[in-house]
């Protein structure tokens, strides 16, 4: 089976998770800056969201550059996947309706935290299919900032019963290290061209 339809519905359902988030912003009814004040958090948690998203959709396409050929575990692995990046909207309208309470920063992360695990599914599916001696085994490597990202939500979804703000500290920062691309598979890819 070929990738290239699995990356075009991946794509497609990506577009639409940023096209649903961005449509959750209400528009201010005043004309001037302070109408726009109140909407700060809201807009810096959609920031957020979308990086988030952004995020897994580079690293899925730099991903699947090294990716030969998909089964039908990939298909419900990346579906999986996508079941739970489509609930980034609903945690992202849920906490800023809420102005960020216990329970939606909670829920925040724990859709950030499936989020990961359902990506690590994907990542251990393809190693399977693709062997340990391939390319895409060598490109995954350790996953060290994986794992980290992993524990970093384990702790602050319990932490945001504690302090909120720690969790979103947590969450900015996970973020902020996964901005830049993860260039594992490019560089492996660069290194075996014919």
């Amino acid at each position: 089976m070929t990738k290239g339809r699995l990356e075009a519905f991946t794509d497609g359902v990506i577009a639409v998770i940023i096209t649903i988030m961005v449509l959750e912003m209400k528009v201010p009814h005043g004309a001037d800056t302070t109408a726009l004040r109140p909407l700060l958090p809201i807009f810096l948690t959609y920031v957020l969201s979308f990086v988030y998203v952004a995020i897994y959709w580079s690293n899925h396409h730099h991903m699947f550059h090294a990716v030969h050929h998909v089964t039908g575990a990939t298909l419900w692995a990346n579906l999986h996947l996508l079941f739970w990046l489509s609930l980034v909207p609903f945690v992202t309208g849920w906490m800023n309706e809420n102005h960020y309470a216990p329970v939606t920063v909670a829920a925040y992360g724990a859709v950030l935290l499936f989020s990961a695990l359902s990506y690590t599914i994907l990542v251990r599916v393809l190693l399977r299919h693709h062997g340990p001696d391939s390319v895409f085994a060598r490109a995954v490597g350790g996953d060290l900032k994986g794992n980290l990202s992993l524990v970093a939500y384990v702790a602050a979804v319990p932490l945001a019963f504690v302090n909120i703000w720690i969790s979103l500290a947590l969450y900015t920062g996970v973020a902020l290290a996964w901005l830049v691309p993860d260039r594992r598979f490019e560089r492996l890819l660069q290194e075996h061209k014919p």
